[in-house]
């Protein structure tokens, strides 16, 4: 998992611009934290006790592991699951990666997803200083995102400034198609790297300048696991299912729909043509995350589309509320502050 392994790190390239790091030591939007990897290199390069006590933890669990397979587990029988199944999540990091134990695995966990939250806390405080309301779209590949996207952008550009950030592994083609439709686009292309973070989007902030009092649009890379745990510093993700995928996606991948405030149910039009129980699909993630609101649309037929509107609209007017706010406190208490010091003069 990329939590661990760090995978992709140093080949981001953010469309027209030199090419840039999720470690780069420029940080956007006046970031002042550390090198992000430096906690990574010595789980790729450890030394003496340390190096050996990882490996020798990892053998003796691999030996538990098969124990347990052959052994099976009375939690198993109690769900009905297969004594002969392997499950490499049920330690304490909740993954597998060879030659590190579990612990190893959660200290550099602990140490990525850190830095990254902290530079996810600056993305959010300039989103919400300028009255962006962000919005992280995240789906597995193929569920319509980008369809959803330009079906959305031609209902809205209208009435709202609309700004979107794509993060695919390569190709500006997303980028394209959104720029199509006359509206500012920036592509992000992550390499070998299956998620957006926190500093990407920092730099992007920084090249696309979204307007105030606007609606940023960002696409994640089709991957319904690592993204669940990277905080880009937006307002809500928003997972998309799409109803050729299947009723139980939201229970194999529990964490992203757990993580995601709304979930859109999209190509609802196909309904008629595939198996698929909609009543089922929405218990399933209720069952993962009790009260997630769901949206039925389809971006092809523009069923369902208004609520879907409605819901960013309430954002945008929220977000810019949210500013107008805190501008008005800001001059009420320097009026305050002015008073005082006229007083004592």
């Amino acid at each position: 998992m990329c939590n661990v392994c760090g995978c992709g790190q140093g080949e981001t390239r953010i469309e027209g611009k030199p090419d840039v790091t999720a470690t780069a030591h420029a940080h956007p939007l006046g970031h002042r934290h550390g090198h992000d990897h430096d906690h990574i290199h010595d789980h790729d390069h450890a030394h003496g006790d340390a190096h050996e006590h990882d490996h020798a933890h990892t053998h003796l669990q691999d030996v538990q592991l098969a124990q347990h397979a052959a052994q099976g587990h009375a939690h198993e029988h109690a769900h009905g699951t297969r004594t002969d199944d392997l499950h490499y999540g049920r330690g304490a990091a909740h993954a597998h990666a060879p030659g590190l134990s579990q612990a190893r695995m959660l200290r550099i966990e602990q140490d990525i997803l850190a830095s990254n939250n902290a530079r996810a806390t600056d993305n959010r405080r300039w989103l919400e200083a300028h009255g962006v309301f962000a919005v992280n779209l995240v789906s597995s590949p193929g569920s319509g995102k980008t369809t959803l996207l330009v079906r959305t952008i031609e209902a809205l550009r209208d009435a709202l400034r609309i700004a979107v950030i794509e993060g695919d592994q390569q190709t500006t083609h997303d980028a394209d198609r959104i720029r199509a439709t006359g509206t500012r686009a920036l592509q992000i292309n992550t390499g070998k790297g299956c998620h957006l973070d926190a500093a990407m989007l920092g730099h992007a902030l920084e090249h696309l300048h979204p307007e105030d009092d606007s609606l940023l649009l960002i696409e994640n890379v089709g991957n319904l696991v690592c993204p669940a745990s990277f905080d880009l510093g937006e307002a809500h993700k928003v997972v998309v299912l799409s109803v050729t995928e299947g009723e139980d996606k939201p229970l194999k991948y529990p964490d992203m729909f757990h993580a995601a405030d709304l979930m859109l149910l999209n190509k609802i039009d196909l309904l008629p043509h595939v198996r698929f129980d909609v009543e089922q699909c929405v218990a399933c993630a209720h069952q993962v995350k009790p009260g997630l609101q769901v949206l039925q649309v389809s971006a092809q037929s523009g069923a369902g589309m208004e609520a879907w509107l409605d819901w960013l609209r309430r954002g945008v007017s929220g977000a810019r509320e949210q500013r107008r706010h805190t501008i008005d406190t800001l001059q009420q208490r320097i009026a305050e502050l002015e008073i005082q010091l006229a007083a004592k003069a």
